[in-house]
């Protein structure tokens, strides 16, 4: 009983990592990249505008798709790795 406690400690631990990380991404391509960084960014062209209004506009969704992939991928190595894949 103590060994599946303690596995299933380690498993929430290593998900609340994993979730911590990616909100961290998120937050960093969000709030970092498309608004305190846009004046920095604005003299880069990207199709056709800013790099400051491409992240504000269509990279931070673009991001968000991705980590949402990557936490699913990571999710299931984690699933595996702790005996409880499918």
């Amino acid at each position: 009983m103590d060994e599946k406690k303690s596995n299933a400690e380690a498993y929430w631990a290593a998900n609340l990592r994993l979730i911590a990380g990616c909100l961290v991404v998120w937050a960093l391509v969000s709030y970092g990249a498309a608004i305190l960084l846009r004046p920095l960014l604005s003299g880069i062209a990207i199709g056709g505008t800013d790099l400051g209004f491409w992240f504000a506009q269509q990279g931070s969704i673009l991001t968000f798709i991705g980590i949402i992939f990557f936490y699913a991928w990571k999710m299931n190595c984690l699933d595996k790795q702790f005996g409880l894949e499918e």
